[in-house]
């Protein structure tokens, strides 16, 4: 499915990497575009459980991309000839290897973006690894893409399960909740949370006295076995911990509310969230819940700005999953206009070890020993509907999480 772009460019400039200026491309590499034009592939879950929080809304966001790169550089333009591919990995990791082995190899992609789902997110860091092209992962939260399956043309953009349990676990233990029950997805992802969340739980004094695997997907939405045992457990945990995302997040949390577990003294941490869950659920059914946020649309001007853009070509606000790849699109485009090539080495040498503060990335440093993004993270807490005076306004900002806090250091794992 192709999508072509016109050059119908948005009303504020493309943020910069730093230290790619303006001007002409400049001969480096290969010295030229493959073919004087540049294939950008978005491959996400457009049908399934990550539908909102990602989807056919990432396109969109490297549609903007696109159009504030070309107003930006006019007839100085690397080339105005960029399109987008896109294509439905349907959470499935076969799909995801096929669909990207067929973006690089018949629809000329230059850069795989998005790939929510950590078990498809790996098998695209294989294929990028086979073909020797550009892959920034946005939408998958396992940190073997920066581990195990590291490889020198993936990047991992915005957030990771250590990032997730740093904050909310560790925050969340120091604040009382000592005794946790976990309940995760049984797949790449939820294992991984699984993990970075007990050691994070455990590193802050705490314990988790139970943990379950749910199905993944899980296409009965049904969790009240899992939900009424967390109040039976001895010692009765102090707080669920749901690792479950988009759709699966708002079935657990509801279920949660019906069974009022609140009520029973076992509160609500939740491993990964976003703004489109809590649209979903309202902010009443998650009021006072605290999370961690890689980012969020009305945390200053330059956020809001953005998403005012976003909210005029989507009806939706962004979460940050939209932020993140409107992001990474512009960096790499900034990356191809500084250096004259899109010659897949010539970028990754230009990219690594960057500084780069855009929309997305406040302190942002793309890591050149295992090309993990590394930027400021956000403890978050759903406000109750009676503080809302805005709709998608759902949320508070606790504090900041420095970028030296917020990721993890280079994992011994890497092997680039």
């Amino acid at each position: 499915m192709r999508r072509t772009m016109l050059v119908a460019a948005g009303s504020a400039a493309a943020l910069l990497v730093a230290g790619c200026g303006g001007g002409g491309p400049q001969s480096s590499g290969d010295g030229k575009l493959s073919g004087d034009r540049m294939v950008l592939g978005v491959l996400n879950d457009q049908s399934g459980v990550y539908l909102e929080l990602s989807g056919k809304n990432s396109v969109k966001a490297v549609e903007m991309a696109i159009a504030d790169f070309t107003k930006k550089y006019g007839d100085d333009a690397v080339t105005k000839d960029i399109t987008v591919e896109t294509a439905d990995h349907q959470n499935k990791p076969d799909i995801a290897n096929t669909k990207a082995a067929e973006m690089y190899d018949r629809k000329n992609v230059d850069l795989i973006l998005d790939v929510p789902t950590s078990s498809a997110a790996e098998k695209v860091a294989d294929v990028a690894k086979e073909k020797k092209k550009l892959y920034f992962n946005i939408g998958a939260a396992t940190t073997t893409l920066t581990g195990a399956k590291c490889n020198k043309y993936t990047f991992h953009y915005a957030y990771d399960t250590y990032m997730l349990a740093n904050g909310t676990g560790r925050n969340t233990t120091e604040q009382g909740a000592k005794n946790w029950y976990v309940l995760y997805p049984n797949y790449q992802f939820g294992q991984d949370m699984e993990r970075s969340f007990s050691n994070a739980i455990t590193a802050a004094g705490g314990r988790v006295v139970a943990k379950d695997a749910a199905p993944f997907p899980n296409t009965s939405g049904d969790y009240s076995t899992y939900l009424l045992k967390a109040p039976t457990l001895n010692p009765k945990p102090d707080v669920l911990g749901t690792m479950q995302a988009g759709a699966e997040l708002v079935n657990v949390v509801k279920q949660y509310n019906e069974f009022k577990l609140r009520e029973k003294g076992v509160g609500l941490a939740v491993g990964l969230m976003f703004l489109t869950d809590i649209h979903s659920l309202t902010p009443d059914a998650l009021a006072g819940t605290t999370y961690t946020d890689a980012w969020y649309w009305n945390f200053d001007q330059r956020n809001r700005e953005f998403a005012d853009r976003f909210k005029a070509a989507t009806g939706t606000r962004p979460t940050f999953a939209h932020a993140a790849n409107y992001s990474a699109a512009t960096q790499y485009l900034e990356a191809v206009q500084a250096a004259g090539t899109d010659d897949a080495d010539t970028i990754v040498k230009a990219l690594e070890g960057r500084t780069v503060d855009d929309v997305f990335l406040r302190n942002g440093t793309i890591r050149a020993e295992d090309h993990r993004v590394v930027h400021d993270a956000y403890l978050a807490q759903v406000k109750p509907a009676a503080e809302v005076t805005e709709e998608w306004d759902y949320v508070k900002v606790l504090k900041t999480i420095p970028a030296a806090e917020a990721f993890r250091a280079p994992s011994p794992d890497c092997r680039m």
